[in-house]
């Protein structure tokens, strides 16, 4: 079942960069990533679902949707884009 009215939108600050994210259900964290061009309503059957067994985050990557969209190349490299998913994970309190 698709529950929209469950879904929680966020924002934090990880790497530098406004992340936006969606958040639902409790446990243990389970980040669902998307891909490019994306964003993470691409998640929007599977939160549901996975939300009653976990703490689902589905966050817009950088450049995507909700989440700042720095200018240049050099800003979408791999590390700043592990790195934001690392200050994502310590922003929302886990290790």
């Amino acid at each position: 079942m698709w529950m929209k009215e469950t879904w929680k939108h966020g924002f934090v600050k990880a790497d530098g960069i406004r992340m936006h994210y969606v958040t639902q259900g409790k446990g243990k964290l389970l980040l669902l990533l998307h891909g490019f061009p994306d964003f993470w309503y691409v998640w929007r059957f599977q939160i549901p679902e996975l939300a009653n067994h976990f703490r689902v985050v589905a966050p817009d990557l950088r450049g995507c949707n909700e989440t700042d969209k720095p200018e240049g190349v050099d800003e979408y490299r791999l590390n700043l884009l592990a790195g934001d998913i690392l200050g994502l994970i310590r922003a929302l309190g886990e290790r």
